[in-house]
């Protein structure tokens, strides 16, 4: 008789959370919006990811350490992380592996000796050059599927997103 009663209790405790479960609000993952657009992101960054990391050997943080470098020229890793929105570790080990391929130069900062200045060798430039019009190719390639009026929709809806999201970090 314990057994049962037990069971029952097991029982009753179960349909009470069912019932708690749905009154409760619930998230629909793929209509919650960060979710979206992480995926958007990851399955971008994963199909391009395929054509650098095939032809150049480079991971996702170190082509966009190049990629940086590439359109500013000398930067600090400090600096990289925050226009990359890396991690330091990240951005530190991108630019590690880099300068271990000699893609990458690093030169002290005489003023400060805690940090270096991180510029491409002229071997990671090269790559820049073959990456750039495939990155442009690419881009146009996910572009040709949207009209011009919503390319504009399109950066205008994620200029705000970031605008808002600034906001909301606070």
């Amino acid at each position: 008789m314990t057994d049962q009663k037990s069971g029952m209790d097991k029982a009753a405790a179960q349909q009470a959370d069912e019932a708690e479960r749905d009154t409760s609000p619930v998230l629909a993952l793929e209509s919650f919006l960060p979710y979206r657009l992480n995926l958007v992101s990851e399955t971008v960054s994963q199909a391009f990811a395929s054509l650098y990391e095939t032809q150049f050997g480079i991971a996702r943080p170190e082509w966009r350490v190049i990629a940086l470098l590439g359109q500013y020229g000398e930067l600090t890793a400090k600096t990289i992380g925050e226009r990359s929105a890396m991690h330091k570790t990240k951005v530190s080990r991108a630019v590690a592996a880099l300068e271990k391929r000699k893609l990458v130069i690093r030169t002290p900062n005489p003023d400060d000796m805690r940090e270096s200045f991180v510029d491409l060798a002229p071997d990671g430039l090269a790559i820049y050059e073959a990456i750039v019009p495939q990155a442009l190719a690419f881009t146009k390639a996910l572009q040709d599927s949207l009209s011009a009026a919503q390319r504009e929709a399109l950066d205008d809806t994620l200029d705000r997103i970031m605008e808002r999201v600034k906001t909301l970090r606070q």
